[in-house]
């Protein structure tokens, strides 16, 4: 299997609605950002799949070596692992930098030290690394003239992430892990308690509307920083976020009912939504 299958694998095992967004991407632009995803998978793997913190810890410091590795070629240091290979291959072509791939990892090291967020700001860094590094690595390869672009990848980064953390409640308790901000459970009267016994309540009802519109309120702003010159090169990201509002307004319909069942699209209504929105331009 060569790296570029792996990655591939990768990317269709996991069913993320990531994959449906760069289908109609031309061939070397998909290459290079199905590498970026199988890079966060394998980062994120090693967080959600180490019951042992420590082994974690190793394998994420042997993962920055991987990323030294592929900016080192040039000197015959090279990459091991699938993934680092692939995007060996398409690091230069695409503006791809150790600082943003060891940015990703701080991420998830935020996730071996931190199971619980004070507020929203501190949730906020831990969403920029695991989400809106994730964004500015993408508009490289999708490419854009305007630099404003910058902050519309940052602002959808923050907004996808928000949907996941929605999304995940009763599946991250379950870890022990709860993203909602600890301030924000306290102002709705929603206890931790009431999060790891997947205790639904008016509360918790009102305090998920408040995350859903907090959400949107970063998809609107994101698109509204996108200039209209890139707006055809971003088509990918714009996919990614029609999958997304709309599991969003699933959930909304629904109830907020994300203790005990985990909301998302059926594959066809993805590709129905990445096809309609690609059409659109």
């Amino acid at each position: 299997m060569t790296p570029d299958q792996y990655c591939q694998q990768k990317a269709v095992q996991s069913g993320s609605s990531f994959y449906y967004s760069f289908l109609y991407l031309p061939l070397e632009k998909r290459r290079a950002i199905t590498a970026l995803y199988a890079f966060c998978r394998e980062v994120d793997d090693v967080v959600d799949e180490c019951a042992d913190a420590a082994v974690a810890q190793a394998k994420l410091t042997w993962w920055r070596q991987e990323v030294a590795a592929i900016f080192s070629e040039e000197h015959g240091v090279k990459p091991s692992h699938p993934v680092a290979k692939a995007l060996a291959t398409v690091a230069k072509t695409f503006n791809f930098t150790a600082g943003r791939l060891n940015e990703i990892i701080d991420g998830m090291e935020m996730d071996l030290n931190h199971n619980r967020y004070a507020d929203f700001d501190t949730l906020r860094r831990y969403c920029y690394h695991v989400a809106s590094v994730v964004g500015l690595c993408s508009v490289e390869i999708f490419g854009y003239r305007n630099p404003d672009t910058l902050k519309y990848a940052q602002d959808l980064g923050l907004a996808f992430q928000l949907t996941n953390i929605i999304r995940d409640v009763g599946e991250d308790a379950r870890r022990d892990r709860i993203y909602l901000p600890q301030d924000e459970l306290a102002r709705f009267g929603v206890s931790e308690e009431d999060i790891l016994q997947s205790r639904e309540s008016d509360n918790f009802r009102r305090l998920m509307e408040f995350q859903i519109e907090r959400a949107e309120g970063y998809y609107a702003s994101a698109f509204a920083a996108l200039p209209a010159e890139d707006r055809k090169n971003q088509r990918s990201g714009i996919i990614m976020a029609a999958i997304y509002r709309t599991l969003l307004q699933e959930i909304k319909n629904d109830g907020c009912h994300v203790m005990r069942q985990r909301v998302s699209l059926t594959p066809v209504r993805k590709l129905w939504l990445a096809w309609k929105t690609w059409i659109k331009g």
